[in-house]
């Protein structure tokens, strides 16, 4: 992606620390990316949703408040939530396998771990930007399709791979 591309993109940081939104503010700006807001927990991110539809979030895990996961969770699937379909890079601490799960569980795109670098960043926006996930939408799920391989030489409907133990 180019830097005229990523100078159009409107990003909302939420974080709970105003050092990690700084830092990740100026990680953006470095790139080009000068249309910034950024709020301090999930309640003042959905009320900014609402006025500037942002292109992308990138949102901390852990906040007093509203967490990330309900922010998530809010974001896709409230009646009144203005941008469902956003983009949503989750940060954190925690990146044991149950935190990565709960938070694609919520809909999250992409996780990134702290402490981040710059590139760990760029490289997950420039995956959501270049990505063809399709949108899920249903009864206990909203959000980008959670499946992230395609195998080309599988053409059934099930893809589990207790699916492939079951004879239909």
């Amino acid at each position: 992606m180019s830097k005229q591309q990523y100078d159009r993109l409107l990003v909302l940081v939420v974080d709970d620390n105003h050092y990690m939104r700084t830092i990740v503010s100026a990680m953006l700006r470095s790139i080009g990316i000068t249309q910034i807001r950024e709020a301090s927990d999930g309640a003042e991110a959905l009320g900014l949703c609402k006025d500037w539809r942002p292109d992308l979030i990138i949102m901390d895990l852990v906040m007093d408040q509203l967490d990330g996961l309900e922010t998530a969770r809010l974001i896709r699937t409230a009646k009144d939530s203005a941008v469902p379909h956003v983009p949503i890079i989750m940060m954190s601490g925690h990146a044991d396998r149950r935190t990565v799960m709960e938070a694609r569980d919520a809909g999250i795109n992409e996780f990134v771990v702290k402490p981040m670098t710059a590139k760990a960043l760029i490289d997950r926006i420039t995956k959501l930007v270049n990505s063809d996930r399709a949108w899920i939408k249903c009864k206990n799920y909203t959000g980008p399709d959670r499946r992230r391989k395609h195998p080309p030489a599988y053409s059934g409907v099930m893809r589990r791979q207790m699916d492939a133990k079951i004879e239909i």
